[in-house]
């Protein structure tokens, strides 16, 4: 834990996927508190693909008339969770996503993540869970454990963009990678550059990036403006950038394999009335 400021910030260190903790350092400082509830249908510009989600709001999406399925998330996910169901069609998925800060407060995200099951358990026929441990050091999942609610596999975004064997790899290959993703990327001034103080503090640069020897972009939707946006990121911590194309990865499997269960019940279900 460093003092930054009036600030502390919490800075993991590099950990394998198999291992259960963050990868690197995911800093969303900078922002405190909550804002409020706001939604992805409507008239929001994020639900439109017109403009950018606020990195700390909630975040909803209502699925279709009747949706089964909800989709508890970190709202670091949420613009490419809800692009990844629109564009499968799985109107019967819905989604809620949490504040992003609480990466910033660990311990507050399995209590968070308890409270949205228990709202809404007689909603829903299922319920998923889309964060990685993400520095929860297990209560995580073992509170999803005794919920009975699946998560995606993985200790963090990283892992489940890349793959998880091949997460390990680019660690083994090199233990100074910094990542990025596309969320990272699009808030990179807001999160990294003034999360950390870097704006008002520049001789901190050394300290938090000094053992890094690359960055890599694990670019969900990659266009040109940010690749633009990841060369500057990359060209303002003094590192290479290196992009891999990773799509909507682990989680766009493990949201196809629940579709699938879904609709395997759906049936068994249809049957059990008929017989």
């Amino acid at each position: 834990m460093r003092a930054v400021g009036d600030r502390q910030l919490s800075v993991p260190a590099g950990q394998s996927s198999s291992q259960g903790s963050a990868a690197t350092p995911l800093p969303l400082a900078g922002v405190v508190g909550e804002r409020p509830e706001r939604g992805f249908g409507g008239g929001s510009p994020a639900a439109q693909g017109g403009g950018e989600l606020d990195p700390d709001a909630h975040a909803e999406l209502q699925g279709g008339e009747r949706p089964t399925t909800l989709v508890i998330a970190c709202g670091a996910l949420a613009k490419e969770l809800v692009a990844v169901i629109r564009r499968n069609g799985w109107t019967h998925m819905a989604v809620t996503c949490l504040p992003a800060i609480l990466h910033n407060r660990p311990e507050k995200i399995t209590d968070a993540v308890r409270a949205k099951i228990r709202k809404n358990r007689r909603k829903f026929t299922n319920i998923l869970c889309l964060y990685g441990d993400c520095g929860t050091g297990g209560a995580l999942d073992a509170m999803l454990a005794e919920e009975g609610i699946e998560r995606i596999e993985g200790a963090h975004c990283y892992a489940f963009y890349a793959g998880l064997g091949d997460f390990d790899a680019m660690m083994e290959e090199e233990a100074g990678t910094f990542f990025l993703t596309d969320y990272l990327v699009r808030f990179f001034d807001r999160l990294i550059v003034e999360g950390l103080g870097l704006d008002r503090f520049p001789q901190l640069m050394h300290e938090y990036f000094g053992n890094y020897r690359r960055i890599i972009w694990l670019a969900q939707m990659p266009d040109a403006d940010l690749e633009a946006r990841a060369r500057a990121a990359a060209d303002r911590l003094g590192l290479p950038l290196e992009i891999r194309r990773t799509g909507f990865g682990g989680m766009h499997a493990f949201l196809a394999r629940q579709a699938d269960l879904g609709a395997h019940r759906d049936g068994d279900a249809h049957h059990s009335l008929l017989a």
